[in-house]
């Protein structure tokens, strides 16, 4: 399938749930494809043919996105290794859970969850600990009488009850013995993004950000740039968050009207620094601002006066 394909019957899978979705952009390189937003969740979406294809930097520009947004990360793929991604499975690159565009509207369109995830060895599913503690001792089975029947060890039971995942060949002999469901499914949008001061370090570590941005610190606002996003940088100040983009006037212009779509998608405010320019006008949603202009401002206030609403 095409990437075109593929990104349209994510964007149509995504409508018909009832999300709003941003406009494609043909950008490269690119962290993400599109954003999606219904109600207070937010979807920030790359679709690939290969999931192995998304680099750990490409996951990196993802998940830093996702954060400052308050967004979920999703990889939406046709294959995996060798083979085509299972429908139901979730899949997991660098920390992002990875799915096909089948599982993706089982679970937005149908109601749906996945109850299998992907791990080196197959396929796995995560059980019940508690539920599966109460099953055994009502039927007054020790751990290893359960053990015995399943073929594992008492301690691999002890294991399944604190709640370490299992093969789903176990996870079906489990629920035979019992007659009951045991298997927990899995929630796509519980994304825990990577966090810590190494994760910081890693951000401050990309280089010392262009010129006209260096400009928006100097307005005691926190700048995070990045290399793959149709915005090379988020801004933020107080509540606030900005998409943003910088370059000549030739060059932004084409991102404007972009960046503006994506920040209202997004519930967020954009802006895209001109080198070339001395004044400030917006473009619909999108101001942009001369590099003079921005040097004149005192602080980050009287930028986000300039910016307006979101």
């Amino acid at each position: 399938m095409t990437q075109d394909r593929s990104l349209q019957l994510v964007t149509s899978v995504m409508i018909t749930a009832g999300f709003e979705v941003s406009e494609r952009f043909s950008l490269r390189p690119r962290s993400f494809d599109l954003i999606a937003r219904k109600n207070g969740v937010l979807l920030m979406i790359k679709v690939v043919s290969h999931i192995d294809s998304v680099s750990e930097e490409v996951a990196f520009d993802l998940d830093t996105i996702a954060r400052y947004l308050h967004g979920i990360p999703l990889i939406i793929g046709e294959r995996a290794r060798d083979a085509e991604l299972e429908r139901g499975a979730v899949y997991i690159r660098y920390g992002i859970y990875a799915i096909s565009v089948a599982t993706l509207y089982d679970y937005f369109v149908e109601k749906v969850p996945p109850l299998v995830y992907a791990s080196p060895g197959g396929l796995y599913v995560n059980i019940n600990g508690e539920a599966l503690r109460g099953m055994r001792e009502r039927r007054g089975m020790s751990l290893g009488d359960l053990g015995h029947l399943l073929g594992v060890s008492r301690r691999t039971i002890s294991k399944y009850e604190s709640g370490m995942g299992t093969t789903l060949d176990v996870a079906i002999r489990i629920e035979e013995v019992f007659n009951e469901g045991v298997v927990e499914s899995i929630d796509i949008l519980r994304h825990k993004p990577q966090k810590g001061p190494e994760v910081e370090q890693r951000a401050e570590s990309r280089g010392q950000p262009a010129p006209p941005l260096g400009l928006i610190e100097r307005l005691g606002m926190r700048l995070h740039t990045l290399h793959g996003a149709p915005f090379q940088a988020l801004v933020t100040f107080d509540e606030h968050t900005i998409f943003t983009g910088y370059g000549t006037a030739q060059k932004v212009i084409k991102r404007a009207a972009l960046i503006g779509n994506l920040s209202h998608i997004a519930k967020k405010q954009a802006m895209c620094v001109i080198t070339d320019y001395h004044k400030e006008k917006k473009i619909g949603r999108t101001l942009l601002i001369g590099e003079d202009r921005l040097r004149r401002l005192h602080d980050g206030s009287e930028l986000i006066d300039l910016i307006g609403d979101s």
